[in-house]
């Protein structure tokens, strides 16, 4: 199958054409049937916009006039939300990755998220490249060496390990692994996949409530206004950890400058250079919202990849390279043999701190990220199919991560056993430069660190800023400009107000109480989305009769070629749009 982009433009409609068939009452399959014929800012949803904008400027304002009254309410939430609902956020990423993987590799795995024949819209290395840049790029930079000599030098509360012993390092690198590998690409997964499979397949519009028709109706989600709340909560949680992980970026840059400043790490670095550099690299955000996805995001993800497959082979080589060819074995054994331990543990017995500061928070950011990375990878994804989606959007950055880990980590992971204290070396944000210190061509490493860095900053508040454009839009997969570009500000007034508030703790803390109700909203995109897998005709079934059948396939879009294949009687297909059964469809049909 070729990955590479197809030319749909004789046959796929452009967004005019699209906006024009939803007033006459016909849709194709795969376009946004909620957009009306609007252009500029009465494309905008006034209601999502208004209410979203309107709690997130609140919010702000509130951190900047009531800094220290803001920060001990959001301390008090944060410590009710991990005594009593840390057991939600650990059992429900542990349950999206069966779910993904069940979807993919059950009787539904063939189906493409499109209509029939048509191809993708960017190359496989593109989609990667993007997907992966988008949905963790900045947190890679940040805990790349971090993570694992932390958990070194202070093991888990779950692992039986003396710290700074061998068995506390092959530790760390399991549960480096278990944060950054198949469980937060599962819950990106989970959600792109509603949403491609609705967008594309289902010929709805591309929002985050979009997929809630199926369980509630179109009239209900869109009509009667059930889907608003959805997609505000949706923003709202986007925002917040987006501005986490551009605050993270933006304490990596400054401790790099810092560092190449005086030529020593800061404990305490402050505030103040951060916000400056949030502002800089904002309008760089801004000049990338402007140029469109297939240009900005899709010309810096590529960039990134080229930049970070450099610095990979330069530790590589210039590291302990046997010590790293060691660890990528034994860090992928380790983690697997305990992967299904480090995936239930919870503070029943103790360890609520560690798991606040650690587990919980991770899946809470990735929680947070999903209507961004979903909605994104769900942009990108036009032409696979739920096989090749899950797969590929699990199991391709789970190894790049091990690759990343295995080195990067590897390395501090090496000067820290051999009595180099990395892990206590200046603050969070300084780990990386500090093992790049030990290494030749120390300044060249450290400017591409914070380049990387910045790219990865620009690139992913573009993405974010496009999908928040887009569910505050009804759903354009092109929306408003001006809008895109003022959500790329918002973004970083909102990552700088978090800084100002309390650091690294507040991003932590903000990011995990926008989390919490999104869970909610993620168990119900799966249940919507196996009620619409249960409809669609090109599920792959055992013989026998079809309970139903008619009914269900009269209210899904498909259109399909008839074929001279063997056919089941009891199924129909409606090639006019007209609610008529015209044709029968072939019982096993290839996708």
């Amino acid at each position: 199958m070729s990955h590479e982009k197809s030319d749909d433009s004789a046959t796929d409609p452009q967004p005019e054409d699209r906006e024009t068939d939803d007033v006459a009452g016909h849709s194709a399959l795969g376009d946004a049937i909620s957009v009306p014929p609007r252009q500029g800012w009465a494309t905008v949803d006034k209601t999502v916009f208004g209410v979203s904008a309107g709690i997130i400027l609140v919010i702000c304002l509130l951190g900047v006039f009531f800094t220290e009254a803001i920060g001990g309410v959001a301390a008090s939430a944060l410590a009710w939300v991990t005594t009593n609902l840390g057991w939600l956020f650990i059992l429900g990423a542990s349950a999206f990755v069966v779910f993904a993987l069940v979807l993919a590799f059950g009787r539904y795995g063939s189906i493409p998220l499109s209509r029939e024949g048509q191809g993708t819209e960017f190359s496989t290395l593109s989609w990667v490249a993007m997907m992966f840049s988008a949905g963790m790029g900045i947190g890679l930079m940040f805990f790349g060496v971090y993570e694992p000599v932390t958990h070194l030098a202070d093991p888990p509360p779950f692992v039986d390990a003396a710290p700074g012993s061998p068995e506390a390092a092959n530790a760390a690198m399991a549960y480096t692994l278990f944060h950054w590998g198949l469980h937060p690409w599962a819950i990106y997964a989970v959600v792109g996949l509603a949403l491609a499979y609705s967008t594309y397949r289902m010929g709805r519009g591309n929002l985050m409530s979009a997929p809630f028709q199926a369980l509630f109706g179109r009239d209900r989600i869109e009509k009667k206004g059930w889907g608003k709340p959805i997609d505000i909560l949706a923003i709202i949680c986007t925002k917040f950890g987006s501005a986490t992980s551009l605050g993270l970026g933006a304490l990596q840059i400054a401790a790099g400058i810092s560092l190449l400043q005086t030529g020593e790490f800061v404990d305490d670095p402050g505030t103040g250079l951060p916000i400056i550099i949030i502002c800089v690299l904002t309008v760089g955000v801004v000049f990338s919202a402007a140029s469109g996805v297939s240009k900005g995001i899709k010309w810096l993800s590529n960039t990134n990849m080229v930049l970070a497959a450099v610095l990979l082979t330069f530790v590589f080589v210039a590291g302990p390279t046997v010590f790293i060819l060691d660890l990528i074995p034994s860090s992928i054994g380790s983690y697997l043999t305990e992967l299904v331990p480090m995936s239930f543990h919870s503070a029943v017995f103790g360890g609520t701190d560690w798991l606040a500061s650690w587990t919980i928070f991770y899946w809470a950011w990735w929680i947070s990220w999903t209507p961004f990375v979903g909605t994104f990878i769900a942009r990108i994804s036009r032409g696979r199919t739920i096989r090749e989606f899950v797969l590929g959007v699990m199991l391709v950055p789970t190894g790049v991560s091990v690759l990343w880990f295995a080195i990067f980590g590897g390395a501090g992971l090496n000067l820290q056993l051999n009595g180099v204290d990395i892990a206590g070396t200046g603050d969070e944000a300084a780990g990386f430069f500090a093992a790049l210190q030990h290494y030749p061509f120390f300044i060249g490493t450290a400017l591409v660190v914070m380049v990387l860095t910045a790219v990865f900053f620009v690139s992913g508040a573009d993405a974010g800023a496009l999908v928040l454009g887009t569910l505050s839009s009804r759903g354009r997969k092109e929306p408003w400009k001006p809008l895109v570009i003022l959500w790329a500000v918002l973004t970083g007034a909102v990552a700088a107000v978090l800084l100002y508030v309390g650091g690294l703790g507040a991003l932590q803390t903000f990011t995990i109480l926008a989390a919490t109700p999104f869970v909610l909203i993620i168990i119900g995109l799966c249940v919507s989305l196996y009620v619409d897998l249960r409809r669609d005709p090109l599920r792959q079934r055992q013989l026998g009769p079809v309970r139903t059948a008619s009914e269900n396939l009269a209210s899904v879009p498909f259109t399909r070629p008839v074929t001279d294949e063997v056919t089941d009687p009891h199924l129909t297909i409606d090639t006019d749009g007209d609610g008529i059964p015209d044709a029968p469809s072939p019982l096993h049909p290839e996708p």
